[in-house]
């Protein structure tokens, strides 16, 4: 989820404390189920064993009528006396949401003397947070630890965080409707009544009807289509958290990609298959056969990527067997290179070994950012990983200047209050300090190959298991003792414990020096631009038209950092690149646009309205209107949204306006050349938050 980055629902995870006691290192078994703040469930006191939904989905009124079959197993509770333990099982709470309507709670005992029993059941849907409801559901007295029962939940979802329908207009194709879920980090309680922790995995089966003409998707290690039946169905047999369940509905085809036969397809509009399968043909399992070498089996059997429409609210999501991407990521190679890698690499770590609580997302996604960076290091070479690198860190040490060394959410391992989403928190801590720590670690052991192997001993121990740092570093230590006779979790400056709870920047970043060759011509051209006197002979002989996108987009994120500059100086750099600029891809003209816009450079402003007019991608938007509101170009950026918003999902028009609303009252301002007020856009859904003091461009993250 890097200067200018794009917008993921960020993964600021956070809840709980890691209890102290533990098994001995390298046990292979986890802490006992933590405190999850953000679950309104008492998922400690069941097992779930399987669930499965049963869905319908209606795109003309917007709902999806749903039937939940969750078969589970009370779980007598420890240090109490038995009856106790009996009665702390006689109520059910799943995480739910508001937008969730209920219809039925039903319930079916098994025992070998009565046989199947059957009960209608009371429940009661209470607030939690903003974010969601807990559903407390009263079970029946005849209940008793270590038994098996189901409960049968048959509700309808609408609005909810999760689920986002899509008129035609919003697709690539402008032909069928469209439905996507993305349930990071805590939506998927809208989706369905669950366990909402990643501390609890299962697996799970879905039956999907749908109209005539859609193409149904999920997150599912195998799937058919019953024409009989007009149904859908797909089944899950490796255990994951409800947040990795995910479904895409619309008007999809599929295209094989790599060796025959195949297990990676492409999934796309009609308009955009060609591009994606060949952008990514061969190349996708190169990298699944370099992460096997790496860090073992690839367990999940398919890798499937489906590109969604740009209103798909972040860049990538690692949904096991299926990647969720944004289509707008195909204008620019080399990220889509690396968001794709990154979620490939989720497959190992983050969906086959989980973080516990969303208090150490680092463990998923400073793990995968490491994986990602062998994959990279060994596919294209130790200069491209560096270069990489570098741009990331580079707007890690952004965000840090904006939230100062002492903010808490720099920490490794960050402790949140009840209440807070961590859906809505976006920081690149959780992966570029939790790369860095992980980075580290591989040094400790001397050698990178000796690194892997723990690595894949890592994840075979505690596969489809959900753990906490201790786990890691405990296992890390039983695999070389070596490094734990010489108390390297101790050693001054870098205690393992500082790492985790200590706020600011890392304690020790990489040698990036195998990346001089790309970097240091970025950081002579930018010292050039900004120097006293600019010497302009020298500057005109550096030609940056062969440069990578990643060169590109580091120097232009330099002179974002440096803006506003003196007017002579944005003249030359139109001078100079503007026509070049233009002409590359949209994470290159996303930036040299916001320098158009924070250097008040009035001349190309007519780009930036036309660049808004054709993009309806919340990461291509956002960090624009961000920048026109403030500086002096708000009239303009509302005259712009006006003309432009009915193209736009109403989530992403909902964050515009809360854009606007930061400053003055944007229904009371007129545009610039009509004067003409604008219309609210009226809706009982609250608008997502936006900080007025840090913009996404500084604190967005890949998934």
């Amino acid at each position: 989820m890097a200067a200018f980055q794009r917008p993921t629902f960020c993964c600021c995870r956070k809840v709980l404390s890691v209890p102290n006691k533990r098994d001995a290192p390298g046990c292979g078994k986890p802490a006992a189920a933590p405190v999850d703040i953000a679950s309104a469930s008492n998922f400690q006191h069941f097992q779930l064993r399987h669930f499965h939904l049963s869905l319908e989905l209606d795109f003309e009124s917007r709902e999806m009528l749903g039937c939940q079959v969750l078969e589970l197993c009370a779980l007598p509770q420890p240090e109490q006396p038995q009856p106790a333990a009996a009665s702390s099982a006689r109520a059910l709470v799943l995480d739910a949401h508001q937008s969730l309507l209920i219809h039925s709670v039903d319930c079916q005992l098994f025992s070998s003397s009565a046989g199947q029993l059957s009960y209608s059941l009371t429940y009661r849907l209470e607030p939690f947070t903003d974010y969601g409801s807990s559903l407390t559901i009263s079970l029946p007295a005849a209940l008793r630890p270590h038994q098996a029962f189901q409960v049968i939940i048959k509700y309808t979802s609408t609005d909810g965080p999760a689920i986002w329908w899509l008129d035609p207009e919003l697709t690539c194709s402008n032909s069928k409707p469209f439905l996507f879920t993305q349930g990071h980090s805590v939506c998927n309680r809208s989706f369905f009544p669950c366990f909402d922790t990643p501390a609890v995995k299962s697996t799970y089966s879905a039956t999907v009807r749908v109209p005539a003409g859609i193409q149904v998707l999920m997150s599912a290690t195998r799937s058919t289509y019953v024409e009989r039946e007009g149904a859908f169905q797909f089944h899950m047999e490796y255990p994951v958290p409800a947040y990795l369940v995910a479904l895409a509905a619309g008007d999809l085809l599929p295209a094989d990609i790599g060796p025959r036969p195949p297990r990676s397809r492409i999934w796309a509009e009609a308009p955009l298959l060609n591009v994606a399968t060949n952008k990514l043909n061969g190349l996708v399992e190169r990298w699944l056969c370099k992460a096997e070498t790496l860090f073992g089996p690839y367990v999940w059997g398919r890798y499937d990527i489906v590109f969604l429409p740009p209103s798909f609210p972040i860049v990538a999501m690692e949904n096991p067997c299926l990647t969720f991407i944004i289509s707008s990521i195909l204008e620019s190679d080399e990220f889509l290179i690396i968001d794709v890698i990154h979620e490939i690499a989720h497959s190992w770590f983050g969906n086959a070994v989980t973080n516990a609580t969303w208090e150490e997302m680092w463990l998923s996604e400073g793990l995968a950012t490491y994986a990602q960076r062998r994959i990279t290091t060994e596919t294209y070479g130790a200069a491209f990983t560096c270069l990489e690198t570098v741009f990331r860190l580079d707007a890690l040490h952004r965000q840090m200047k904006l939230l100062g060394n002492d903010n808490p959410v720099s920490k490794l391992q960050v402790k949140f209050e009840p209440g807070v989403n961590p859906s809505n928190l976006m920081n690149l801590f959780t992966y570029e300090k939790g790369y860095c720590f992980v980075y580290y670690l591989s040094e400790l052991c001397g050698d990178t190959e000796r690194f892997d192997a723990f690595l894949r001993a890592y994840i075979e121990k505690f596969k489809f298991m959900s753990v906490v740092a201790q786990d890691l570093l405990e296992f890390f230590l039983g695999f070389f003792p070596e490094l734990q006779e010489q108390c390297v979790a101790s050693k001054e400056g870098l205690e393992f414990e500082r790492w985790l709870n200590a706020s600011g920047p890392p304690l020790l970043e990489p040698d990036l020096s195998h990346g001089s060759g790309l970097t240091k011509p970025v950081e002579t051209l930018f010292k050039l631009w900004t120097s006293e006197t600019l010497d302009i002979n020298t500057v005109s002989n550096i030609d940056i038209s062969k440069w990578k996108t990643f060169q590109m987009v580091l120097f232009l994120d330099k002179l974002l950092d440096r803006s506003p500059l003196p007017h002579e100086i944005m003249t030359r750099l139109c001078k100079s690149y503007s026509s070049l600029l233009d002409s590359m891809n949209t994470e290159i003209q996303i930036r040299w646009l916001q320098i158009i816009v924070r250097n008040s450079y009035y001349p190309d402003l007519y780009k930036v309205r036309r660049f808004l007019e054709n993009q309806t991608s919340r990461m291509y938007t956002i960090p624009l209107y961000e920048d026109l509101c403030g500086g002096t170009m708000k009239s303009f950026a509302i005259e712009v949204f006006y003309q432009t918003q009915n193209r736009l999902h109403v989530n992403l028009r909902r964050t515009i306006q809360q854009i606007f609303a930061q400053s003055t009252n944007p229904l009371a301002v007129a545009t610039a050349t009509t004067g003409t007020v604008v219309p609210p856009v009226l809706d009982d859904k609250p608008a997502e938050t936006a900080n007025s003091a840090i913009s996404l461009r500084d604190v967005n993250v890949s998934a």
